[in-house]
């Protein structure tokens, strides 16, 4: 671990923090939404955790976890349009609950609460599998083709982990008109995720042959 990693994560973990805390607090128009504070803690707090445990144990996948400079313009979009259905759909869950357009019952924020924490726990074992993994499209040094376990199932688990999380989100603030605007990110995934193909296999070893094994990308029996 060295001091600039250190900096470097805190920084972006407390950034990550306050943008989300705007975009909903302030959009909601008052710090008294518990269905927010539900999401922020069920977030953060894994998040902080799983930060520490990272920078103890493996500091280099943490570096790559940071690491969100894209290179490629296709990808480029990609991150543009996610980061803009995010704002969208926090800043219209803030909305929706100051002027109770339609909220949603308690059960169903628990319920989604319950799905977005076991999910956090595949993402965790997704890392695990996968040292590689980086949030940039790439081919590291040495890299191998992973195809056990969850990468056994389907070619990109952490896409398909990710789909859960975010799909949970906004049924956590009780807000539905904000769980449809995150079913754009399947369709943004899915762009992304065929360019990643395109690359993995023409520059990793043995993906070609990984992914007539491994026929589904996204979600086993339909893509």
């Amino acid at each position: 671990m060295t001091k600039r990693l250190f900096i470097q994560s805190v920084t972006k973990f407390l950034i990550g923090v306050i943008v989300i805390g705007v975009l909903l607090f302030l959009s909601a128009g008052t710090f008294h939404w518990r269905n927010a504070w539900l999401l922020m803690g069920i977030l953060f707090i894994p998040m902080f955790f799983a930060g520490i445990v990272m920078m103890l144990k493996n500091p280099e996948l943490l570096k790559k976890r940071l690491n969100a400079k894209e290179q490629q313009s296709e990808q480029q979009l990609v991150i543009k349009l996610s980061g803009l259905m995010f704002v969208i759909g926090f800043v219209i869950a803030g909305l929706n609950f100051r002027f109770k357009w339609i909220i949603l019952p308690d059960c169903v924020s628990w319920i989604a609460s319950g799905i977005f924490l076991l999910s956090y726990l595949l993402y965790a074992e997704v890392l695990r599998e996968n040292t590689y993994l980086s949030r940039t499209v790439e081919v590291q040094e040495n890299q191998k083709v992973i195809d056990t376990g969850l990468y056994g199932i389907v070619r990109h688990p952490m896409y398909s982990v990710t789909v859960i999380l975010f799909l949970s989100m906004p049924l956590v603030l009780g807000s539905v008109i904000s769980f449809v605007i995150f079913f754009a990110y399947p369709v943004i995934i899915a762009k992304r995720i065929r360019n990643e193909e395109q690359v993995l296999e023409a520059d990793l070893q043995g993906y070609a042959e990984y992914k007539k094994k491994v026929r589904y990308r996204l979600i086993p029996f339909v893509w």
